[in-house]
């Protein structure tokens, strides 16, 4: 069991990432649209604050699950996040009714920014932080 969750956690940021290429395919109410077009905008919007953060979230877990989360390796795979938030704006350029701005792979940076800083502060630099107990946690659970 724990070597099936090891493989699911190593395959996630990959299957994510095939999961955000879909969604990016379809027009951006697609799947949900909020009645009220102020919200549905603001929550989709406020949604790229958070949308490569959680890929970057889950490259993390794949690391820690495979006992590989040092410095270098963590900082590569925020600029993978980072770098395919930048991919993600340009295929949503090609896609009708979808658009692709600056200000959309800024907020996409952002989030990976954020996440990348609390897991340094807190793995690397503050080990007795409870961010930091729960990814060794994680990290002594696989190996």
């Amino acid at each position: 069991m724990k070597t099936l969750l090891k493989y699911a956690l190593t395959a996630s940021p990959f299957l994510y990432m095939m999961l955000v290429w879909i969604m990016s395919s379809n027009p951006d109410d697609a799947v949900i649209r909020f009645p009220d077009e102020g919200l549905d905008r603001f929550i989709k919007e406020s949604l790229h604050l958070i949308e490569f953060a959680i890929l970057y979230g889950l490259f993390v877990l794949a690391l820690l699950a495979n006992g590989k989360l040092g410095y270098t390796l963590n900082f590569t795979v925020a600029l993978v996040a980072i770098f395919y938030g930048f991919v993600d704006e340009i295929h949503q350029s090609f896609v009708p009714y979808r658009s692709a701005t600056m200000i959309d792979a800024a907020k996409d940076l952002i989030g990976v920014t954020v996440l990348f800083w609390i897991v340094n502060r807190t793995y690397f630099k503050n080990p007795d932080h409870a961010v930091a107990r729960f990814m060794k946690r994680v990290e002594r659970v696989f190996n």
